[in-house]
């Protein structure tokens, strides 16, 4: 239990040291990512209202056969594609990527991929 206490004391840390250069706003929102050990969850935010705009996660029961057979990095791609669809349906090309302190590496980084694949530019 210390060292899960200690991993999660010291990403949070580096969220925050991020943070604080990181901004997102209504014409390029924040692109938030966070990562659990089964589920991936990516949102478009603006902080200068502090409202999200649009999400996408693998949890979602309508994408469900989207994700069934893909492994979790193939579904942080999958995930990353699907944000940048409703994205773009809302209007929104550019965004800040916040990787949340997490390493940029994994599905993390295809989260990006996929959003970039997707045709979101950042």
């Amino acid at each position: 239990m210390l060292k899960r206490r200690v991993r999660d004391d010291k990403r949070l840390r580096r969220k925050r040291r991020v943070r604080k250069k990181i901004f997102g706003t209504n014409e390029r929102p924040r692109m938030s990512v966070y990562r659990s050990n089964k589920n991936v969850y990516a949102q478009l935010i603006d902080d200068s209202s502090g409202k999200t705009l649009v999400s996408a996660s693998n949890i979602e029961s309508d994408q469900s056969d989207r994700f069934a057979e893909l492994n979790k990095s193939e579904t942080a791609r999958e995930v990353g594609k699907l944000l940048a669809e409703r994205a773009k349906e809302q209007g929104f090309e550019r965004v800040v990527f916040d990787r949340n302190g997490y390493l940029y590496h994994g599905r993390v980084a295809a989260i990006a991929d996929g959003a970039r694949e997707g045709g979101l530019d950042f």
